[in-house]
């Protein structure tokens, strides 16, 4: 989850109450409402054939190789206009039944050509009666501020993340107890952040011995090479995060806040941090996450049910506001946020599935991992991502593209 507080309202131009409060927003246990009324794809939700794996310690994990359904990162031709990437990404990443929106995702990524990152919670394969293995930093052993899954859910996930990586989705962090606020993970060391990152891995690498299920096959990749990005609960704590992942060798974070340009580098990573886009309906901007939308219109999950047509109209003028800003001038990356939820019932969700929908109709977008766009950027001279990080948002190339990259 990302809680925006009143400092950052301020700073990106937000509306938003100064009683604000640091909630965590983790998967619902008691989801009371249905799933997004939008229409169901249609097709085969069937996943390709799992590879000939290398099983890794329990057979929780395995090496099969490269991942499947990626694409090949080209080095932009002289004067040619970089595409316009768009990540969408989830924090916690967990199936849960009611919502089932994880694997409804994944269809809908199917249907619209696109590739997703999911900040899976290590928590979230991990039993409730295993939770003494969880030593959070700062916090007794086994709290946690979202809770734990029940078995059923915790099956449905590890069933699910392995079924995305196959379809070519990244599978990142969103780290495990998900602490905000006084003695959580603002405050936390690069030692405390590498304790809790290895943590997480763990879960993920230890599920079959922690669950004791033996119907599922393993996650068809190798963790400790498949982590290299996340996010920090509430979007606190990065720069000590940072400089942790950086020890990890990790490529990337989005766990601050900016404006649409073009990423550079911080602490050796790729900074690629959650931006400021205009709020629809309202003055001034707003935080790229559903989170974030959400509590400045409503206060909290569930408001007022005969304004959500409005609402979700909004979010999706929202996020289509900010990626045109991008696509009409400097085609910076537009960075989503997103959580496997019914807020406001569902109408969160809905919005990013119209948004994802209408993207793919426009020449040159993609709609990419955090991975892929990263091994994109890195695939292009230095000298073209000064250029274009030279672009203000809002602002487009001097003499048209062919000029301003024509060497």
């Amino acid at each position: 989850m990302a809680q925006v507080d009143r400092r950052t309202a301020i700073a990106t131009g937000a509306t938003i109450s100064a009683t604000a409060a640091l909630a965590a927003c983790g998967t619902l246990k008691n989801p009371t409402t249905a799933p997004p009324t939008s229409a169901r794809p249609v097709g085969s939700t069937s996943s390709s054939a799992p590879p000939k794996a290398r099983l890794i310690g329990d057979g929780s994990t395995s090496d099969t190789g490269p991942q499947p359904h990626q694409p090949t990162a080209e080095k932009l031709e002289p004067g040619q206009a970089p595409p316009q990437f768009v990540v969408i990404s989830w924090d916690g990443a967990g199936e849960v039944a009611g919502l089932n929106l994880l694997s409804h995702f994944r269809e809908v990524a199917k249907e619209t050509k696109a590739s997703m990152t999911l900040f899976l919670s290590g928590l979230f394969l991990l039993p409730a009666a295993k939770k003494d293995l969880y030593r959070p930093p700062r916090h007794q052993v086994g709290a946690s501020d979202i809770g734990y899954l029940d078995d059923r859910d915790i099956h449905a996930t590890i069933d699910n993340i392995g079924k995305a990586w196959l379809e070519g989705h990244e599978i990142g962090t969103h780290f495990n107890g998900h602490f905000c606020g006084r003695g959580g993970v603002s405050e936390w060391s690069p030692a405390e952040w590498r304790s809790e990152i290895e943590q997480a891995k763990s879960f993920v690498k230890n599920w079959r011995t922690n669950t004791g299920f033996t119907d599922l096959p393993p996650l068809p990749f190798d963790y400790d090479k498949e982590l290299v990005g996340g996010r920090t609960p509430c979007l606190e704590g990065a720069d000590n995060l940072r400089v942790a992942a950086s020890q990890l060798g990790w490529r990337y974070d989005t766990s601050k806040t900016g404006i649409q340009m073009w990423p550079g580098r911080d602490r050796n990573l790729w900074d690629v941090s959650m931006q400021s886009i205009p709020f629809a309906g309202h003055s001034g901007q707003v935080i790229s996450m559903d989170y974030n939308i959400m509590y400045n219109q409503s206060g909290g999950t569930r408001g007022k049910p005969s304004m959500r047509p409005k609402w979700q109209q909004e979010a999706v003028d929202t996020y289509l506001a900010g990626f045109l800003r991008a696509y009409d001038f400097n085609r910076a990356p537009l960075i989503i946020g997103n959580h496997f939820e019914g807020w406001n019932g569902g109408i969160y969700m809905t919005a990013v599935e119209q948004v994802m929908r209408k993207i793919v109709d426009y020449p040159d977008a993609r709609i990419v991992s955090f991975r892929q766009l990263i091994d994109w950027v890195e695939e292009q001279d230095p000298a073209v991502l000064a250029k274009l990080r030279s672009l203000p948002y809002g602002s487009k190339p001097t003499g048209g593209w062919a000029q301003f990259l024509a060497v």
